[in-house]
Parts: structure tokens; sequence; C-alpha cells
């Protein structure tokens, strides 16, 4: 399996609008994140999890452009912001999307112009399926949503093979917790060091990871408040966890 980091920050990204902070005014290309979003390359697909606003600029820059479908955690803007940039993959048929239902009716309700009975020619074309907790598979790939709060929004993360993606996550349910635990890569949200009212700090994602024990994480969905990239990696995390950087490519053994 192959991951492909196209975005690691939250929804200002960094650098963040009108900030002359030392973190966005910083020169080192690891300190500059676009909104969150990964593809998975794992059994002869290539699947996108989540779409922001910044998906134009990521999959331009990718390794590869190859997308087979698009999993969606939730449907806050920084994470479906992008999905209308999909219509290059609508031809010669419809694209693939998996959500919960209230994610979808969001989508119908963002982009009406896509699910009209006669819509405008030319306009993206999707194959909307509505998932749940149970696992389900794309081609030959097994696929478990796992369950998070995002505050009080109950969204998803996912667990493909031997890796876990979760983003966005204020809390982990210890059933979620008991289906990864021991898992050998997780992919774990960390805002920033001080808490967060929707969203794990530094401290409350290093317990979370504590208590999963992969063999190692990478904190994604950063503030330009989390702190500079090398002086975090350098001084506040354990052996095992890194901050992961766009247009980082990690490898998952199976």
């Amino acid at each position: 399996m192959e991951i492909e980091f196209l975005g690691t920050g939250t929804s200002t990204g960094i650098p963040q609008i009108k900030c002359q902070c030392e973190v966005c005014k910083s020169n080192n290309p690891r300190d500059k994140r676009l909104r969150c979003s990964v593809v998975v390359r794992t059994g002869g697909l290539s699947l996108l999890i989540d779409c922001g606003p910044d998906f134009r600029e990521q999959i331009l820059r990718a390794s590869s452009q190859e997308l087979d479908a698009l999993l969606v955690t939730h449907s806050h803007y920084d994470h479906v912001g992008g999905v209308d940039d999909l219509r290059a993959y609508c031809q010669p048929s419809r694209f693939d999307i998996y959500a919960q239902e209230d994610v979808l009716n969001d989508l119908r309700n963002r982009i009406p112009y896509c699910f009209k009975e006669h819509p405008y020619p030319g306009v993206p074309q999707f194959n909307l399926h509505a998932i749940t907790l149970e696992p389900f598979t794309i081609g030959d790939v097994l696929i478990e949503p796992l369950r998070v709060m995002h505050y009080k929004l109950p969204i998803l993360g996912y667990k493909i093979g031997n890796m876990a993606y979760i983003t966005d996550a204020k809390e982990v349910p210890d059933e979620t917790i008991d289906k990864i635990r021991g898992i050998d890569t997780l992919i774990i949200n960390a805002l920033r060091i001080e808490e967060h009212i929707s969203h794990m700090s530094l401290s409350q994602s290093l317990a979370t990871i504590s208590r999963i024990a992969p063999r190692r994480a990478f904190l994604i969905h950063l503030s330009h408040d989390m702190g500079l990239h090398d002086y975090v990696s350098q001084n506040l995390l354990p052996p095992g966890v890194e901050i992961a950087f766009d247009t980082q490519i990690i490898t998952v053994a199976p």
C-alpha cells in the first residue's frame, strides 16, 4: 500500500490568510499545508479520502493523477469543497463517492446541478454510495468505516489494510480503538498545542495514539498554532510519531 499526503492542514491551511506568525512566514516547505486529503493506492486502486477546496492544486502536483473513488469523512467544506473538480474523472462513466447518508444529502444540496434529471452537459456525474459502519469493498479492497466524534458530530475514519485514517476527531470511542489497536500505521489529527472544542490537541492525540499502540503514527490536520514542523518534530513527539507533510509518500506493509 502507498499513501500520498495531498494536504495536511486544517480548514484555514498554512499559511493562514493575513497571518504574520513565524509558522505562516516560514520558508520551510514542510510548514506549508493545504487542506487535508490523502490518496491510498492499494489492490490496483487509487482511493481519495476527502476532496477539499485545494484538490485541483493537490492532484496536479501529485505523483499520479489516477483516481478510482472518493471516500468522505464528513461534509465540512474543507473536506468536500473540491468535489466539482472531480469532473475530469466522470468520463466515460460516473465517479463513485462513498459516504454516510447525511453527507450524501449535503452534497446533493451543495452541488444540485450534478443531480438533476436532465443535467447541463459537462457537469460532473456521480454514483453516490451510502455507507454505514459495516465494512464494504471497492474492487478487491476491503474498507472498514470507523466511528469518531467531531465534537457532537459523528463522522468517519477508515481502516484499509494495515492502515487507519482519522481526521477531525475530538474523541475516538473505545469500540473504534479496539478495532485498530496494534495497527501498523495510524494517521490521526492533532490541531494545535492548546485544547480545542472539536479537534484533539497534541497531548490528546498522543494519548489516543498510546492507547491504539500502532507501530508508527503520522499527525495531520495541523493549524499554524501547532508551531514549526521542525521544532515540534524534534522536541515534542515521542519515538514512532511523526508530523506528516504535504506531498509525503509512505508505504504500508500488508
